[in-house]
């Protein structure tokens, strides 16, 4: 009976090591650099020694402006990552701001390394998320107004639609410093070199022509 607590012990830290994505700190902070010769720690990335870090490495001011809609999704995604905000090395998080054109689209798309919150700041979005085959590509859609929040789970493909007649804002926190992005239409019909097209009629049970037509396509990218 003395090794089920134990056991439990165990257990707990094996489950608290795996739902752990980004890999715990080692100090207290570790400001990305790219320049190897002037880092003196590394975990993940480079780092600044902390004696010189300063107040604007962990300062983003990437969010003042709305972002550009006028392209063909009618949105722009401004990250805060570790690559734009190198004072979030180590720390696990990231941002993003969302501005959204009357009917702008951030497309279908997934974040491999992060799960994503969203709060509306102004105007109304349709969001939504879909389940993995195991749970039948469930949808899971919601309009969003003024003070909403919608989480999105990990990995899971998802998408944000103004379905206002007024420009939407949202905001975005994620669980990782590097939550990548892949966007379902521009990975699959805009890779590089493509896909065979054997491979995407089969997949989509379309005619040739059509995936012809979607890979021929200039895919936007909003991020």
């Amino acid at each position: 009976m003395k090794s089920f607590p134990v056991s439990l012990l165990i257990l707990a830290l094996a489950t608290a090591t795996a739902f752990a994505y980004d890999p715990s700190p080692l100090q207290d902070i570790c400001v990305a650099i790219n320049d190897p010769k002037s880092a003196v720690f590394v975990n993940g990335e480079f780092c600044k020694d902390p004696k010189q870090a300063t107040a604007d490495d962990f300062t983003f001011m990437g969010f003042r402006n709305p972002g550009n809609t006028a392209n063909p999704l009618g949105s722009k995604v401004t990250p805060a990552t570790v690559n734009e905000f190198p004072g979030l090395n180590t720390l696990g998080i990231s941002m993003a701001r969302l501005d959204f054109a009357p009917g702008g689209l951030n497309p279908p798309h997934t974040h491999p390394r992060g799960t994503e919150v969203l709060v509306v700041i102004e105007g109304t979005l349709l969001v939504g998320f879909v389940t993995s085959n195991q749970l039948n590509n469930t949808l899971f859609t919601k309009v969003l107004y003024k003070g909403d929040v919608f989480v999105f789970p990990i990995g899971l493909i998802h998408f944000q639609l103004n379905t206002g007649k007024t420009p939407a804002l949202a905001f975005a926190g994620l669980s990782s410093q590097n939550p990548g992005v892949i966007t379902i239409a521009n990975s699959v019909f805009g890779a590089k070199p493509p896909i065979s097209a054997d491979v995407l009629t089969k997949a989509f049970q379309v005619d040739k022509k059509i995936v012809d037509y979607l890979q021929a396509q200039f895919w936007y990218d909003n991020n």
